[in-house]
């Protein structure tokens, strides 16, 4: 609590400079400063009525069974300015709980943390550096940004953040090139006497308003020195506005990793989902979602069975935004795998159905 009272503080004092400053040489121009936030109130009931509130390993959203909770809150300052930009934000909620536990103390609370640099006259290459949401993916960790109320598999099993550098080219509007040097898989602060830093690319096309063509990799691992295993892996997705009511979402994961350290042969884990999405009115929309993830060998996804992680799943979503920026949804989600890897009760079994529902709302200033 006391962090967030000096961040409060903090915000409430940039925003009295930028509102009283009318010319600044040093600046020239003044930068802006933004200060925004996110909340995501839920409630979700696991008809496999488990023994503990919390649902499932894989899962990191919306994550708690028959309870009320905050699955994602945070509150953001933002400076923008043609040659620099920065980013701070504070985060709380059982997202963070579960998919930050790795991380020690503090650093639990970080949403986003970086200072971006222009290179050139032209504002077109920027080096970030600091902690910053991840090159993967078409999901975020934000609810109202994506198109279903949960996560795909590929999304939730795949990093939401990277500690590191990225250096990003924009050569014009279709365009955008990315190159990073991170922490690690999804780290803040580095793997003990792990030496080697991780690698990613990104490659986006969009040569309209209505696609979006996407490649993200990443090439690191998360093992120190003396048992190092590679890890390559693969994003892959487009998104198509097919008319005014109809959007299409397909997205592929493909990765690999050592087997044993410093040497062949591979273990692969892989995932599609389609997502098809229908707007009805301004108000209204809904969402269909088809997925399968296999990891056979429990890469990402440690189950000890014999068959390990090998899961489909359908679920249905409706949405309703009663001002543009609170969204209200309902979503139902079946989950089937080949395994008995889901808790109902004390017992496992291979299926697994939920209900969850959320209001959302962001706001900035």
């Amino acid at each position: 609590m006391e962090t967030l009272k000096y961040f409060l503080y903090l915000s409430i004092l940039l925003g009295w400079r930028v509102g009283n400053a009318q010319t600044d040489s040093l600046w020239n121009p003044i930068p802006q400063i933004k200060i925004s936030g996110f909340l995501d109130i839920f409630y979700a009931y696991d008809f496999n009525n488990p023994e503990t509130s919390n649902r499932q390993s894989f899962l990191y959203n919306h994550n708690r069974h028959n309870e009320f909770n905050l699955n994602l809150g945070y509150l953001k300052i933002g400076v923008t300015h043609p040659k620099y930009r920065a980013n701070l934000a504070l985060q709380a909620g059982t997202y963070v709980n579960d998919n930050y536990a790795a991380e020690p103390g503090l650093l639990k609370n970080i949403f986003e943390a970086n200072i971006g640099l222009s290179l050139n006259k032209k504002n077109n290459i920027w080096l970030d550096a600091g902690i910053f949401a991840s090159h993967i993916g078409f999901e975020s960790a934000i609810s109202m940004d994506n198109w279903t109320l949960t996560r795909s598999l590929l999304a939730e099993n795949s990093p939401y953040y990277l500690s590191g550098a990225k250096l990003t080219y924009k050569p014009d509007s279709q365009w955008e090139f990315a190159a990073l040097a991170c922490n690690g898989w999804q780290h803040i602060q580095k793997i003990s006497n792990n030496s080697l830093p991780s690698f990613g690319t990104q490659i986006k096309y969009t040569p309209s308003d209505k696609v979006t063509l996407n490649w993200s990799t990443f090439l690191g691992t998360d093992f120190p020195d003396d048992l190092r295993k590679m890890r390559y892996f693969n994003n892959f997705y487009g998104q198509f506005q097919i008319n005014k009511y109809l959007g299409l979402i397909a997205g592929f994961d493909l990765g690999s990793q050592q087997q044993k350290a410093n040497e062949p042969p591979f273990d692969q884990w892989f995932s599609p989902v389609i997502i098809i999405k229908y707007t009805m009115t301004d108000k209204w929309a809904g969402a269909v979602r088809a997925e399968y993830y296999q990891d056979k060998t429990g890469i990402i996804v440690p189950t000890n069975t014999e068959n390990g992680f090998n899961t489909s799943g359908l679920s249905l979503n409706l949405d309703y935004s009663p001002s543009n920026n609170i969204l209200c949804r309902f979503e139902g989600r079946w989950l089937k795998s080949q395994d008995q890897i889901f808790q109902q009760g004390d017992n496992l079994t291979e299926n697994n159905f939920s209900l969850v529902t959320s209001i959302a709302m962001k706001f900035e200033k």
